[in-house]
C-alpha cells in the first residue's frame, strides 16, 4: 500500500490540579501553538471532557486540521500507561478509575495514549532536556503529589500493573502523618508541598522565633521559597527539613536501583535552591558506601508545562494510528 501523506503533528495534554495545558507538536518537537485551561473548575469528569474536547477542536482546527494531526498524548496524575485510565487519583477531584484516553478517542475520532505524569515528564528529559543521552535515571516530580518514574537500559520500567514509581507513597515515618492517599507516613507527607506547609505550621508552633510566614493565611512552598530568599530562618528550615528528608529516602531508592541521576521536576523543584544540597549531603550519608558521589542530582533546565506537553507528544508518537478522518 502506498500512503501518500504522512502527518507530522500530534496533540500533548498536560493536566495538573491546577490547569491543563494543551500543545500541537511537529514531529521536530517544536510546540506549533498552545491553549490552557483551569482543571479546578470542572470537579465532574464528564463537565471536564466536553472542555477538553472543546479546547483541542477549537486549536486543531486553527492550527491545520485534523489531516496533520496524527495522535494525542495526554499526561496525567495517577495515569496508569496500561490501562490508559487515570486511576484512584488522591489529588485530582475525579475518583475512581476515568478511562480518559477510550473516552477521548470517542469524542475526538483519534488515537489517544495516557501514562502517568512522571512517566510523561521523564519522557520529556530524556528526548529534550537533562536525561538526554542518560540510560539509567530517576525522574522525580516534587508537586502537590511525588512521584518518579525509572528509566532502566534507555526503557521506561513500568512495574507490573503500571504503577512502578510511587515513590511518594511509600513509607517514610511508621504512624506518621496522615498522607492524601489515606495511609499515614508517606514520603509525600514530608516533601510534597502540603508536607512542606504543615513542616512550617510545626516549626512556627515549636518556636517563638519571628518569622513572616506567620502572616500568611495560605502559605505554599512558592510563598516560603520567597521568604527565604529574604534571609526568613524559620522559612529556611522548612526547606531544609525537607531536603534532608528527600536525601534519606533517595538514598534508600538508589540503592537498589543505582541510578546515573536523579532529575528534579514540578512545582516545588523550583526552590532546589533552598533543599537540593541538604538533599544530597543527607543521601551522601545514607547511600549504599560504592554508590557514595557516583549520583547525579540535577534540577530540570526545561519550564515544567512545556516539558510535561513535549512528554505527552512522545506517548502520542508511540501509540498506534487510528482516526476517523483519513
Amino acid at each position: 500500500m502506498i500512503q501518500n501523506s504522512t502527518k507530522t503533528r500530534v496533540v500533548g495534554v498536560d493536566i495538573s490540579l491546577e490547569r491543563t495545558s494543551i500543545g500541537i507538536i511537529d514531529i521536530r518537537g517544536e510546540i506549533v501553538a498552545t491553549d490552557s485551561f483551569v482543571t479546578s473548575e470542572h470537579p465532574y469528569i464528564g463537565d471536564y471532557l466536553s472542555v477538553l474536547c472543546e479546547h483541542i477542536l477549537n486549536l486543531v482546527e486553527a492550527n491545520g486540521g485534523y489531516e496533520s494531526v496524527r495522535s494525542v498524548g495526554i499526561s496525567a496524575p495517577s495515569g496508569n500507561y496500561r490501562t490508559s485510565s487515570i486511576e484512584n487519583a488522591p489529588n485530582m477531584p475525579w475518583k475512581g478509575v476515568i478511562p480518559l484516553a477510550a473516552m477521548l478517542r470517542d469524542r475526538l475520532g483519534l488515537a489517544v495514549a495516557l501514562g502517568n505524569d512522571a512517566h510523561a515528564m521523564a519522557l520529556g528529559e530524556q528526548a529534550f532536556g537533562a536525561a538526554h543521552g542518560m540510560r539509567d535515571f530517576v525522574v522525580v516530580s516534587l508537586g502537590n503529589g511525588v512521584g518518579s518514574c525509572i528509566f532502566s537500559n534507555g526503557l521506561p520500567h513500568l512495574g507490573n500493573d503500571g504503577f512502578a514509581g510511587e515513590v511518594g507513597h511509600t513509607c517514610f515515618v511508621p504512624n506518621g502523618r496522615l498522607c492524601g492517599c489515606g495511609k499515614r507516613g508517606c514520603l509525600e507527607a514530608y516533601v510534597g508541598a502540603n508536607g512542606i506547609v504543615q513542616t512550617a505550621r510545626e516549626l512556627m508552633e515549636q518556636s517563638s522565633d519571628s518569622s513572616m510566614m506567620r502572616n500568611v493565611e495560605k502559605l505554599s512552598p512558592r510563598i516560603i521559597a520567597e521568604f527565604c530568599e529574604l534571609g526568613d530562618e524559620l522559612a529556611i528550615e522548612t526547606y531544609r527539613r525537607m531536603g534532608e528528608s528527600l536525601g534519606i529516602a533517595l538514598a534508600n531508592y538508589a540503592s537498589v536501583l543505582n541510578p546515573e541521576a536523579f532529575i528534579f521536576v514540578g512545582g516545588v523543584a523550583q526552590a532546589a535552591k533552598w533543599f537540593l544540597e541538604y538533599a544530597q549531603n543527607t543521601f551522601e550519608q545514607h547511600v549504599f558506601h560504592n554508590i557514595v558521589g557516583k549520583v547525579k542530582f540535577i534540577p530540570s533546565n526545561l519550564e515544567n508545562r512545556t516539558r510535561n506537553m513535549l512528554g505527552a507528544s512522545v506517548l502520542a508518537w508511540g501509540v498506534k494510528e487510528y482516526s476517523l478522518f483519513k
